[in-house]
């Protein structure tokens, strides 16, 4: 399965990445919609989309504006929003509202907590679990695809603006893909990162070790510094040594 991440970064865009945004084409679903959203439109292998969102902050819901186009022009037919309740309101009330962007594209609005699970392609499952260290709370997504002949079942969880407290291990446990949040290093994280509800280096690459996943790449990284490295990746490989950085437009295979 072929992941791409459109962007990287957190909070705001800045020279080397763009805000939240992953994709899975062929499975016609997208993970948050940060200013990376732009890339969404040329990557698409079908008219239809499911999106899913983390939460209603602006660095992850921005692009859905940005599929307006798509839709007129014909390129997507059907787009479903899935978020939860709180999530939709503000989407809805204030990202569409007349003041800020009069024109709705046409999105179904889908209430996160009306199935436990949701289906995708070649018997993938997505299923869902509350992140509530951030302000205003966040949702972590986990996709669990069965074994198929000579191949492996495979899974990949995608935790994003949260404050690593254990309240998930159990969540995100034998995943094969950890994409997960590292805003701080650890310098600024024992000053900032509980108190913004974000994660910092240390504390997600004991995650990995902790749930036995098979990789990490970190991502939603501060985008005060946009150098290759701002978070002390070689600290973190000492710890947990299948890590890397994500990069927008990094493709990562599962």
């Amino acid at each position: 399965m072929r992941l791409q991440l459109l962007g990287s970064g957190g909070f705001h865009p800045n020279e080397r990445r763009h805000t939240a945004c992953w994709m899975i084409p062929e499975c016609r679903v997208v993970f948050d919609a940060g200013t990376s959203a732009f890339r969404i439109a040329e990557r698409l292998e079908s008219t239809e989309l499911q999106i899913f969102l983390t939460h209603a902050h602006l660095d992850h819901i921005a692009g859905l504006t940005y599929l307006l186009v798509p839709m007129l022009d014909g390129r997507l037919e059907r787009v479903q929003v899935i978020a939860n309740e709180s999530t939709l309101a503000a989407v809805q009330e204030h990202l569409f509202s007349d003041p800020v962007f009069p024109v709705e594209p046409g999105f179904e609005f889908v209430r996160l907590e009306s199935r436990k699970s949701y289906p995708l392609c070649d018997g993938g499952v997505v299923t869902w679990c509350p992140l509530p260290s951030h302000p205003g709370g966040s949702t972590g997504f986990r996709i669990d695809w069965p074994a198929s002949g000579e191949i492996p079942a495979k899974s990949v969880a995608y935790i994003t603006d949260t404050f690593v407290d254990g309240t998930y291990d159990s969540f995100v446990t034998g995943v094969d893909l950890l994409i997960h949040e590292c805003y701080f290093d650890d310098e600024l994280g024992a000053k900032w990162a509980e108190r913004t509800g974000h994660s910092f280096s240390t504390q997600v690459a004991d995650l990995a070790s902790r749930v036995g996943a098979g990789q990490l790449v970190l991502v939603h990284v501060n985008p005060g510094r946009s150098e290759a490295d701002p978070i002390g990746l070689e600290a973190m490989k000492a710890r947990f040594r299948a890590t890397e950085i994500g990069e927008d437009l990094m493709v990562l295979q599962v």
